[in-house]
């Protein structure tokens, strides 16, 4: 799968907390895609997104604030922070215009200062002409003349690009497999390691994601605090997500590319999903729609579930709502090392017992922090990669939609005359019809198509057209 491609310059987005940084990678992209909320700490993963300025293709990060010596959550924060910093080829260092600057802002130079990149210096909120001379305080940070900019309304974003983008280095090619939004380099196969809540529907997206993007997409979903993003770390062989054992550090879906012996495959992790009254906050809000966009736009789920708890009513909402998005699911249980025979056995019968809804759902007993068990899930992976990229002849379509009629008719006299499959990623099949067919037996028709073509889990799509 490997090939010659052009390196994309990096540009990290550093500053201390809640000074604007998210709001400026959302300015430079022309869309919302990081959450940006009035308080600090929202943003606590490295964010990676492709832009564009001039013709030149930049790769955006967007970090958490850098802010050393608070709490261990702050200090991961930091620690991803800083990886940012001496990954990137340029920086944009964003400061408060407002505040003025702080000692934070003097530490965050020092560290830019010996980094020897290029660095512009980001007076952010300057939201009229007539305070743009708050920018020139900035100036004694050692980093040459700032940038007076608006990222809420844009004023003096074009700029500061401009000079941005001269600045960038020229591409040069190197071997990969593949890159898109978000992509960074992961390790090949062989290199990944070895309370209920009651009832309430999960609140549904406003979108969805990128439906242009072909790259196979997995997501990683499940309740706050289940491991999900210490799988995520494990699976693609970098600390890219905090981790905490905190419930709710994950804000934001982060996802990277990894190379498999399938082709490249996007992982996805996201925030963890609570009932919908259970969310008090706007910030949390939005972090569970992006996690759900992430499961509408997935080709696989992968439903974590803490083994400790066992398979909870909330774990059962989660799952109705991946299965309902047509997505198909791989089940989870994470934290496995933890349980002794009894209770190993007793969460086995739960899996059985409350999520039979996912039919043959492929099932993994792993520890995410220590790798154990995780090595299977490749494996597993592939087998769903190659089912969703199945070809089925059109004889043998035809062959099951006639038997699958002959043991169950149609209602009203409906029939397929003639069926074949039209695209494959996902397998989707077209029906020609002599009536409008009723969506439970559409269902009925998927199912023996999936079963008699073994097909999987994978999801497939049926298109009916009725012939006059």
């Amino acid at each position: 799968m490997s090939r010659t491609r052009t390196r994309i310059p990096v540009v990290a987005i550093v500053g201390r907390p809640n000074v604007g940084k998210s709001t400026l990678l959302n300015r430079i992209i022309g869309r919302r895609e990081a959450i940006v909320q009035e308080q600090p700490g929202v943003t606590r993963d490295r964010k990676e997104v492709d832009a564009e300025w001039q013709g030149r293709t930049f790769r955006l990060v967007d970090t958490g604030g850098w802010l050393p010596g608070g709490n261990s959550l702050d200090d991961k924060v930091s620690a991803q922070s800083e990886r940012a910093m001496a990954e990137a080829d340029a920086l944009l260092f964003v400061v408060d215009s407002r505040t003025g600057m702080t000692e934070e802002d003097s530490r965050v130079a020092a560290l830019l200062r010996r980094l020897d990149k290029p660095t512009f210096v980001v007076a952010n909120k300057i939201d009229h002409v007539a305070r743009a001379v708050d920018a020139w305080e900035f100036v004694s940070l050692g980093l040459g003349n700032p940038f007076a900019v608006s990222s809420l309304h844009g004023l003096g974003t074009g700029d500061l690009l401009d000079a941005l983008v001269e600045a960038l280095p020229s591409g040069e090619a190197t071997p990969s497999a593949a890159h898109g939004p978000s992509a960074a380099h992961g390790p090949s196969a062989a290199a990944i390691g070895s309370a209920d809540d009651e009832d309430d529907d999960f609140e549904e997206p406003g979108g969805v994601g990128d439906a242009a993007d072909e790259l196979f997409s997995v997501s990683i979903v499940g309740r706050p605090n289940v491991g999900k993003s210490t799988l995520f770390n494990r699976l693609i062989g970098d600390e890219r997500a905090v981790v905490h054992d905190m419930p709710g550090t994950t804000r934001d879906a982060v996802d990277t590319i990894v190379e498999t012996d399938f082709g490249p495959v996007r992982f996805v992790d996201t925030a963890g999903m609570r009932r919908r009254s259970r969310i008090d906050e706007a910030t949390e809000y939005f972090s569970m729609v992006r996690a759900l966009q992430a499961v509408d736009t997935a080709d696989v789920a992968l439903l974590v579930i803490d083994s400790t708890q066992g398979v909870t009513h909330q774990d059962q909402r989660l799952a109705e709502r991946v299965d309902g998005a047509g997505c198909p699911v791989m089940i989870v249980l994470n934290k496995w090392e933890l349980l002794d025979a009894e209770a190993r056995q007793d969460v086995s019968a739960q899996v059985s017992d409350r999520l039979r809804f996912l039919g043959q759902a492929p099932l993994l007993k792993v520890s995410a922090l220590t790798g154990r068990g995780v090595q299977k899930l490749l494996p597993s992976l592939g087998a769903t990669i190659s089912d969703y990229h199945a070809r089925v002849p059109t004889a043998t379509v035809n062959r099951v939609i006639r038997a699958a009629q002959a043991a169950q008719p149609a209602p009203g006299g409906a029939r397929v005359l003639y069926a074949t499959q039209g695209a494959s990623d996902p397998p989707t099949f077209t029906l020609f019809t002599n009536r409008e067919l009723p969506a439970t037996y559409l269902r009925y028709l998927e199912r023996r198509l999936r079963e008699d073509c073994d097909l999987g889990s994978t999801p497939l799509r049926l298109r009916v057209r009725r012939r006059s």
